[in-house]
Order: structure tokens, then C-alpha cells, then sequence
């Protein structure tokens, strides 16, 4: 008898037809313990599947979540199973490494502790990763440009849109100052903290001014150069060059004037929707020509020194990138042609990283080139263009954002708990109790469930299974079934999935974050991140789960990953439920290569703020790192001021209130007072009892951007 039969122990063979006809009895029933052997949730990357207990190490995790594609030279798994980070790249020694945990460990542990006090979720910083990235683009330039003999140098520029952080854009202009790394703005305000951050940066680094420009935006820019800023304003539209010319006459500036063209080279896919003759920025051919005239007209010719274009973030391969390159090369030689005073000639951007370790040029996920083969390509593009025109080569710059900053930071977010349907267990009592509460048609349902099984025939079991339910649905609807017997036929249903191998095995983390804040771009346009747990990589992972976010939104989840995987290998959690103070470990999960651009888009859905970031140094210490920044997280009532609220009214309304009722207490004496106030202090995400010893460690870790007395005198007695 098949093992699948054993759901109903039938005393005598079913005819052929399955159905019992005619006879109300039924059979009895035991314990469904049998079908076809379950497979595992996911094998090993080396091997076929094996037991659950199998001996598992951190090369085999590293494997699994493809860590040496996406993640080298920067990010790798340390002997004890945690995530490492190599700061140096290549150049890492072995005691340099970081491990994950302990910073995370460092930053969440109470101040009692020696910890910071810190909230999750958190971005952790690591500036010397930011400078190693800045250096490795600066010298696969420097070498492509000597081995091919090339006349000029390269000088690149960070577009601040990618991730504005002070801290950020301070590093990188300190960190590129030796080679003349400059900055590109795009709007007033990222033009007036370039103009800050670059006083402090190499007097020849350029400060390329690109985005829509009214008449303060060039006045602005102009202003920078009489600052003695390395200023370019880069023409968008062909209208700004009246407001150029005009206004750098009345304000007796010279300015250096750069213009974006329009390409006939485009890549398709997301990324690449901004390039080619119908893209948002630049200008046409026939645009071109009219504003070298103008500017000729106005005896400023001269001024004209750059052409910029760009044909899509994420260019994949270098055929591509070469193909772009090669024809604004043309257009460089042309209005040299023309008489422009041509010094620079800017890439844009487009320098891809590969976030899902494929090095493939078909994924948007990745490129099929390093950093050394995309500098090789734009150099010989360029050169080769210049040497059959005979012009001189010019000064090759760049405005690579994405893959200066992703590598530099990484998310760390913690599973709060984890959802699983658990198989409920049947006596024959029970299953004979649900039977004889069945309609006739769906007792017929049951019968030929019975019979299939006894057939061993698992396909036709799920059909019969999944009508029996559907039929009971429609009669609990109608008020002819009780929810006791609802219950007891979704516990047979699931039953019989899991004896054929068909119930869903993927679990839902429940996790401390949200999505639209912290990764916008997967909500947005799809964009995947690599996600690995922190720690526990010396263990097998045994489930797989997709992760849901705290918010109230049906899209706040992540159940897409690299690999195009729709689940990701898990640990089972430790004393399920992290935050309930009670025993077991804390679960960390990382987003990885999300240093780019994600902090910028994210918004404020349902008043979730922003993570608590630190910043992180490579030392000499006992543990290989030291903390040299903390900002802890936007509190409840900063995320209330974005959107216009105000937080001390609010406060004292509701203070009010409890007065009025005569709540001034409440049951443990601390009053109702001091414990709104303290959640108009704390985070939004959830807290965990043990992550503060006391009110004052708490309010020691946190900045909210006035002194306790001035704000919140009311938390004290």
C-alpha cells in the first residue's frame, strides 16, 4: 500500500471510478504519514542534496550567496562565519579585516555595556574602503593612459546626487585631492556644498555644473569662479547660453563653458533610457553648431573648453562604452575644428558594478568588464579619434558616482521573527469528526481523496484536495460549515501537500525595516542588492524566506534576489522572536553595494525614518576598527517635522488629556508623561527591552538636535 494511503486505512479496495457510490460509510482513518520523500529546501553549491546535519563551512556560504562575485576584493567570510571587510581591498592584510558583527555588536550594545546605544537598522561607513575605490579608478586610468601612450591625463569628478552625505563628499574631495578630484552638481543646493567642500580640495579640481540652470543657478556657478573654483557650466538647453553670456558680462566673468550632446549611442534597458537623440539632457547636432555661433558672436568662443555626454548608467560591456566614446570623440575634433578652445572631454557616467557577481553584459545586474578594461577602452577611443584628426588629446574626466560609493557602506537590518505554516497533527478521531460534518459533495471529494491515495496517485490527490477546500470555503461562506471544520480541512489539505512534497516551504522574516526608505530602488525600478546574513555562515542554512518590512504596504517586501532567486537561504531563527528580550540570538542580515543613491530616494512612508549610521576606521585596536562617528537614526517626532507636524504640541496636547482624565500616572509610577515623550525621542523601528540599561543611556545616544533641557525638560523630574 503506498505511504500516501495511510491518510485513510481503507478496510476494503476502492473500485475503479474512485468515487463510493452509494455508500454513506466511510472507512477508518489514521495519522497521514507517508508520500513521496520531500526534498530539501536547496543543496549545496558543490555537492547533491544531503542531510540536514551535514557539516557546512564558510567557503560553502560564500559560494551559496555568490560573496567572491559581488562582493571582492572588499567583503569575504571570516573563519568564525561572520561577514568580513577587507578595507584595503587586495592590499587587506589579514589582521585588517573587519568583522561585521562587531561593529554591529559595538554599535547596538547599551552604553552600560560599552556599546553606543545605537537603534536598528544601521548604515555602517567605511571611508577606507571610499578611498580605496577613488585611488583604484584614479591608477586603472593612470595605467591605461601610460601604456597607450597617451597625451594628457584623466581627472574625474564625483556626481553628489549618488549619495550627498557631508561626510561623504568631504572624504572624497580630502581622498582625491592628489589627483585633482573634483565634484559635479546638478541642482543649487548640491552646487553650494560643492562650493563649500571644494575650498578645502586641489585648487585644479574641476567643478562641473550640470541639470537644469535658471539665472541664480549661473550666477552661482559664476560666482564660483570668481572664487577661484575650477568651475565649468555645462549647457543642457540651448536657451542657458543667452543667460551665460549675459550674465557673466554683468558679473565680469570669464567663465568656462561646457556642453552636453546628445548621442546617437544608447544601450537599452532601464539604465539606458536617458541616452540617444530622444534623451532628457543635451543637445542636438543643430543645436550644437547654433550655440558655437553665439558664443562666437560674442567673442566668446574661447570660454567653450568641455563636451560632456552620458548614454546610461550601467553601461554592460566596453564594445558599448567604446562605441559612445568614440563618437563624442568626433564631435570633440569637430569643435575643434570650429575653433573652441577644447581641453576637456567628459565620459559622464555609465561605470557599472557588478551587483549580483555574474560578469555578464546580458544581466542589468552586472558588466562584463573591471576597471582596468573600462579605462583601457575610453582611453584608446578616445586617442585613436584624436590621432587620425590630429588633434590634440584632450583631458579625459569622469563623473563615475555608483562605483565610487556602493562598496563603501553597507545596511545591517535584524529578523524579528519568522512565519511558517506548521502542519497540524490529525487523530482518526478528529478526521472522522470532520468527515462526518461534510456535505454530501464534498464528502465526495473526500472519498475520491481517499481512493487517489490509495492509488498512490499524488497528482490527483492535490486535485481532489484543493476541491474539497474550495467547496468548504463556499459553505463556511454560506453558514452551513463551522470554523472548527474549516480549520480542520485547511489542517487536511496542508496534510496532504506536505505528504507529496507540494506545501510551500518558503518562510516570511519579518524584519526591522522598510523597504521604501531604506531601498527605494527595489520598490521603484527593480533594482536587486545583495543579501546575505552577517553571521552564522559556518552553519547550513535551512530554510529559504523572502523578507518583509514593518510597514503597512503590501509592496514592502524583498522576494526578489540576485541569481534570480525568488527566496534566500536562512538560518532558523534562534528563541524565535529577537526582540522579546528573552534568550536566543539576534538574526543580522547586510544589503550590500547600496551605497549609491539608495539614502538619497529614500522617503518617509509611514513615517519611517532614515537608519542610524556610524562611521568606521580601520585600526590597529584589538579589534581592527574604530568608530569615528555615530548618528543615530531620525527620532518619531523628526519624521513627524518633515511633514509638518509639531512634535512639542502634540506632545503637550496629549499631556493635557491625560491630565483632563486624570491619567497623570500610570500603573508603574513613571508617568504617561515621560513615556510619550520618550516615543516621541525613540525611532520608529522596534526596540528591544535590552538594547538600553536606562533611560539616561538612552538619552545620552541621542542627538535630536537640541539639548535635553531646552526640548524635552519634561522627561526629567
Amino acid at each position: 500500500m503506498p505511504a500516501l494511503a495511510y491518510c485513510v486505512d481503507a478496510a476494503v479496495a476502492p473500485p475503479p471510478g474512485y468515487v463510493f457510490a452509494g455508500d454513506s460509510s466511510l472507512p477508518s482513518s489514521v495519522l497521514f504519514s507517508g508520500g513521496p520523500p520531500e526534498t530539501t529546501i536547496f543543496s549545496s553549491p558543490d555537492s547533491t542534496p544531503t542531510s540536514e546535519t551535514m557539516s557546512w563551512s564558510p567557503p560553502l556560504s560564500s559560494s551559496l550567496y555568490k560573496i567572491d562575485g559581488w562582493g571582492a576584493p572588499y567583503f569575504s567570510v571570516n573563519g568564525s562565519g561572520n561577514m568580513a571587510v577587507r578595507p584595503y581591498g587586495t592590499a587587506t592584510l589579514p589582521h585588517q579585516e573587519i568583522d561585521l558583527l562587531k561593529i554591529v555588536k559595538k554599535a547596538s550594545d547599551p552604553i552600560c555595556s560599552g556599546g553606543l546605544g545605537l537603534q536598528l537598522p544601521l548604515i555602517v561607513r567605511f571611508p577606507d574602503v571610499l578611498k580605496n575605490r577613488l585611488e583604484s579608478l584614479q591608477s586603472a586610468f593612470d595605467y591605461a593612459i601610460q601604456s597607450q601612450g597617451y597625451g594628457s591625463h584623466y581627472q574625474g569628478v564625483y556626481p553628489v546626487k549618488c549619495n550627498q552625505d557631508r561626510f561623504v563628499v568631504e572624504d572624497i574631495v580630502k581622498f582625491g585631492s592628489p589627483f585633482r578630484f573634483g565634484l559635479e552638481a546638478g541642482s543649487k543646493p548640491e552646487l553650494l556644498l560643492a562650493m563649500s567642500c571644494l575650498c578645502k580640495g586641489n585648487s585644479d579640481a574641476f567643478l562641473v555644473c550640470n541639470g537644469f540652470k535658471d539665472a541664480e543657478y549661473i550666477s552661482l556657478a559664476l560666482i564660483a569662479r570668481k572664487l577661484a573654483l575650477n568651475t565649468v557650466i555645462v549647457l543642457e538647453q540651448e536657451e542657458e547660453i543667452d543667460l551665460v553670456i549675459d550674465l557673466s558680462k554683468r558679473l565680469f566673468v570669464r567663465p568656462v563653458v561646457g556642453m552636453r550632446a546628445k548621442l546617437r549611442t544608447k544601450h537599452s534597458g532601464h539604465f539606458g533610457s536617458t541616452s540617444g537623440e530622444k534623451g532628457k539632457f543635451g543637445l542636438t547636432t543643430t543645436q550644437i553648431l547654433r550655440v558655437v555661433r553665439k558664443l562666437e558672436q560674442a567673442d566668446m568662443l574661447d570660454c567653450l573648453q568641455l563636451l560632456h555626454f552620458h548614454i546610461g548608467s550601467q553601461i554592460p560591456s566596453t564594445a558599448l562604452l567604446a562605441d559612445g566614446v568614440g563618437e563624442a570623440a568626433q564631435i570633440y575634433c569637430e569643435l575643434v575644428r570650429l575653433g573652441a578652445n577644447m581641453r576637456v572631454i567628459d565620459i559622464g557616467g555609465g561605470l557599472g558594478i557588478d551587483y549580483d557577481g555574474s560578469k555578464s553584459s546580458d544581466s542589468e545586474l552586472s558588466v562584463a568588464y573591471g576597471l582596468e578594461e573600462y579605462a583601457a577602452a575610453v582611453v584608446d577611443a578616445v586617442r585613436c579619434v584624436c590621432d587620425r584628426r590630429s588633434v590634440k588629446h584632450p583631458i579625459i574626466c569622469s563623473e563615475s558616482g555608483r562605483a565610487i560609493v556602493s562598496h563603501h557602506s553597507v545596511l545591517i537590518f535584524e529578523a524579528v521573527s519568522a512565519s511558517s505554516y506548521e502542519v497540524p497533527s490529525m487523530s482518526s478521531l478528529e478526521l472522522q469528526y470532520l468527515v462526518d460534518g461534510l456535505t454530501d459533495d464534498a464528502r465526495v471529494d473526500y472519498q475520491n481523496l481517499s481512493a487517489a491515495a490509495y492509488m498512490g496517485e499524488y497528482k490527483t490527490c492535490l486535485v481532489y484536495a484543493d476541491q474539497l477546500k474550495q467547496r468548504c470555503v463556499e459553505k463556511f461562506k454560506d453558514g452551513c460549515l463551522g470554523m472548527e471544520q474549516l480549520a480542520a480541512v485547511d489542517g487536511l489539505c496542508a496534510l496532504v501537500a506536505k505528504a507529496v512534497g507540494e506545501l510551500d516551504s518558503v518562510r516570511t522574516y519579518h524584519v526591522n525595516l522598510s523597504v521604501f526608505t531604506s531601498i527605494p530602488d527595489f520598490w521603484g525600478i527593480d533594482q536587486l542588492f545583495p543579501i546575505v546574513p552577517i553571521h552564522r555562515l559556518d552553519q547550513r542554512p535551512t530554510v529559504r524566506g523572502v523578507l518583509s518590512d514593518l510597514t503597512c504596504d503590501s509592496d514592502g517586501k524583498v522576494d526578489k534576489f540576485i541569481g534570480g532567486e525568488s527566496s534566500l537561504p536562512l538560518h532558523e531563527l534562534e528563541g524565535n522572536g529577537n526582540l522579546s528580550g528573552g534568550g536566543g540570538g539576534r538574526y543580522y542580515l547586510g544589503m550590500f553595494l547600496g551605497g549609491a543613491y539608495e539614502e538619497a530616494l529614500g522617503g518617509v512612508h509611514n513615517l519611517f525614518g532614515g537608519p542610524s549610521v556610524v562611521r568606521v576606521m580601520q585600526s590597529d585596536g584589538p579589534h581592527s576598527f574604530a568608530v569615528t562617528r555615530t548618528v543615530p537614526g531620525p527620532s518619531c517626532g523628526d519624521v513627524l517635522r518633515v511633514m509638518q507636524h509639531e512634535p512639542e504640541l502634540m506632545f503637550e496636547t496629549l499631556k493635557h488629556r491625560a491630565e483632563e482624565f486624570g491619567q497623570e500616572d500610570d500603573d508603574g509610577g513613571e508617568g504617561i508623561a515621560n513615556s510619550l515623550a520618550m516615543s516621541f525621542r525613540n525611532m520608529p523601528y522596534l526596540s528591544s527591552a535590552s538594547s538600553c540599561c536606562s533611560e539616561t543611556d538612552y538619552n545620552g545616544a541621542v542627538d535630536s538636535g537640541a539639548g535635553d533641557a531646552e526640548q524635552w525638560t519634561y522627561c526629567y523630574a
